[in-house]
């Protein structure tokens, strides 16, 4: 029997990036200096589009919501598909994008996966997807647990 949850979301939320110590320290000073919007905007770098959703779907980090933990500030734009989620008393500061739920867009086809695998497993096989990616996948979240 297959089950089918009715309240689906419209959109859920990818890893744009995920960042800590010093660099987390960097942003969060940007935080209090200048505001979440200049912070926003300035993480926005490492949003390469598909490539970073392609790497946020693969490695598993979208979320039916904006994953926070108890001491994190979480700021929305009206607007923004973006979202910024931080804690100073753990350092850390991720960005989110909203990503359409279309069950089609997070599957990966069977040929791009064993290509990935291939590179994987064989360092010296070139495959331009997985070099293309390395820029996003460095900076895809992680998930932090508390």
């Amino acid at each position: 029997m297959f089950y089918t949850h009715p309240n689906t979301p419209a959109s859920r939320w990818i890893s744009v990036t995920f960042l800590q110590g010093a660099e987390a320290d960097e942003v969060l000073g940007m935080i209090d200096r200048n505001g979440a919007a200049v912070a926003i905007e300035y993480l926005q770098q490492w949003d390469y589009g598909e490539e970073t959703t392609d790497a946020a779907l693969e490695n598993g980090y979208v979320y039916d919501g904006i994953p926070a933990g108890s001491t994190d500030r979480t700021i929305e734009s009206d607007g923004s598909t973006y979202a910024l989620t931080y804690s100073t008393t753990f350092g850390y500061v991720s960005l989110l994008r909203q990503h359409p739920a279309d069950s089609e867009s997070e599957l990966v086809p069977a040929s791009r996966a064993s290509a990935i695998q291939t590179a994987r497993a064989h360092p010296d096989v070139a495959d331009p997807w997985v070099a293309s990616r390395d820029r996003s996948a460095s900076r895809v979240g992680h998930r932090v647990a508390l």
